[in-house]
């Protein structure tokens, strides 16, 4: 999820570099939106990563 929101990023430099304004700003907020995905997934495995074998 992480490489798809860098891979978004780059097309979004690279379109605004280009003057592309509309597909830069469409290509940020995708990127935007996989990465706080990934951070969510990312907290949400820390958590329950961390919890002990129950002894029962």
């Amino acid at each position: 999820m992480l490489y798809w929101a860098a891979v978004f990023f780059v097309i979004a430099l690279v379109s605004a570099f280009l003057g592309f304004g509309g597909l830069a700003a469409g290509a940020a907020s995708i990127a935007k939106i996989l990465f706080v995905v990934f951070l969510v997934f990312a907290l949400v495995s820390l958590v329950l990563g961390r919890r002990t074998p129950s002894a029962g």
